[in-house]
């Protein structure tokens, strides 16, 4: 049987003092990046939107958004399933609190230990592309290289 693959858009969102946003959703065990899938019809910036305003109450101008890079990784959360995501940085504008399907807030700072519970998409790939440390990134799994 041939996996699923999961088109998702996601967003790497520092604060003031560098640290990296991470969510955990409810019912899961796994630490990502703010975001989610893309819906019919959706690019990846419009989906990345409508998410962040779903999970964290948070409204980002297309401006404010770069584009990192496209990944590809098992998902974190379902068998037989590969993500490929169109991953985009920002600075986050003010707080923000968990809503949605969100149970969890986590802040990753610059040069912190990872935690071990991070799903593969941001531990192989999107920390390596942000030159963070970590596991070495797989140049296989990279749909396209990192634009910064």
């Amino acid at each position: 049987m041939k996996p699923t693959t999961l088109n998702i858009a996601a967003a790497c969102l520092f604060d003031t003092a560098g640290r990296l946003l991470l969510v955990r959703k409810r019912g899961t065990r796994a630490l990502m990046l703010p975001g989610g899938k893309v819906e019919a019809g959706e690019d990846g910036l419009t989906a990345l939107k409508r998410e962040l305003l779903e999970e964290l109450n948070l409204r980002v101008p297309d401006h404010a958004l770069s584009r990192l890079g496209r990944f590809r990784a098992v998902a974190a959360n379902e068998a037989d399933t590969w993500v490929e995501a169109e991953i985009f940085r920002a600075q986050l504008p003010h707080a923000v609190s968990a809503a949605a399907e969100l149970e969890e807030l986590y802040w990753l700072a610059p040069h912190a230990p990872q935690p071990a519970n991070l799903a593969p998409l941001l531990r192989e790939q999107v920390l390596p592309a942000l030159g963070r440390p970590g596991d070495p990134a797989d140049a296989g799994n990279a749909v396209d290289p990192p634009t910064y």
